[in-house]
């Protein structure tokens, strides 16, 4: 007779840029003996502290982050969500071996997504050369004739991708071509796992949008006002965001490059970056929406139509209540 062990608990604590993550994730971890493990893909590189807003010393109140400020962006081999993965894992048992909660913090879905598969999903590789040139393609016949191509690899995609989505069209053409699997197969695998962790995995969620979109504003003037800029110039001077590619498309650093080159003033690139952030924000809440294994916790009530901020108190123990 086989016995079914039970699977090791995590907790993980997801939603948009500037929601409230962090603070919610070390309160829980103070309260339930844990340690935190990052959980987003710009958080990891060394010396972007500011831009990613990477928690300091004295914000992380002393209980251990891993996975943060550990990757250096100028390394051109890069870090794959493959690399996050088997990482993520290593930190996860080392914390539960010394019997803690490991709890997962972070807006990358595609990396928590990963881990939750527990590497039972295949993580598909890139090939940006072959990306740019099947995106040129479509620039000299036009998005019809890559949308062919797809077709003829794998239909189910082609159905579901509009010709007009070049990149997605690309992307998929990429995926096939790189691992000899189509796209839709994967995607349909993914919906599929059976997650090797019992995964509690806690969603902020702000009914009224515009409490989210001041908080962003704030967070913005908070990170100008500690050394955004100069970051931003120390990285581009020693061409990382010429190395790096996820470097160069994180939101906060290519914002501020018209100032640098004297063709825009702050106040122009900060009201930029604060839109492209809200953006960024609207696109990991449709992420995380589609997640059946997401559980929301509400962080503000609403009253006559507008959002009232709950006490930091009962966003805690609300998500408290849903680890049990």
């Amino acid at each position: 007779m086989t016995i079914s062990l039970p699977k090791p608990r995590i907790l993980a604590v997801v939603g948009c840029t500037a929601g409230g993550k962090t603070s919610l994730a070390i309160e829980l971890a103070k309260q339930m003996n844990g340690e935190i493990v990052s959980c987003d893909s710009m958080q990891i590189y060394k010396g972007m502290n500011i831009g990613t807003a990477t928690p300091d010393e004295a914000e992380r109140c002393g209980i251990p982050h891993h996975l943060m400020d550990f990757v250096d962006p100028a390394d051109s081999r890069g870090y794959s969500c493959a690399d996050y993965v088997q990482d993520a894992r290593a930190a996860v048992l080392d914390i539960q071996a010394r019997g803690k909660l490991p709890i997962l913090c972070g807006g990358t879905g595609l990396y928590l997504d990963a881990f939750l598969r527990g590497g039972s999903f295949e993580v598909t590789d890139s090939d940006p050369a072959l990306r740019a040139e099947l995106c040129a393609l479509a620039d000299r016949e036009g998005p019809d004739s890559l949308h062919a191509i797809l077709r003829k690899l794998d239909p189910e995609s082609a159905e579901a991708i509009h010709p007009n989505n070049v990149k997605r069209v690309a992307r998929a053409i990429e995926i096939c071509r790189t691992t000899g699997r189509k796209k839709s197969d994967l995607d349909r695998e993914s919906r599929e796992f059976e997650c090797p962790y019992d995964a509690t995995v806690i969603g902020l969620h702000y009914n009224d949008r515009q409490l989210l979109y001041d908080r962003i504003d704030r967070r913005v003037d908070l990170m100008l006002e500690q050394g955004l800029v100069e970051e931003t110039k120390r990285l581009r001077d020693a061409g990382v965001f010429e190395i790096c590619q996820t470097a160069a498309q994180a939101i906060g650093y290519k914002e501020l490059f018209p100032y640098l080159e004297g063709t825009a003033t702050l106040a122009e690139c900060s009201d930029v970056l604060k839109m492209a952030t809200r953006r960024y924000a609207k696109r990991q809440l449709t992420w995380f929406r589609a997640k059946p294994y997401v559980q929301w916790v509400e962080c503000d009530t609403l009253v006559d139509g507008r959002g009232i901020v709950k006490k930091f108190e009962d966003i805690v123990n609300n998500a408290k209540t849903l680890f049990k």
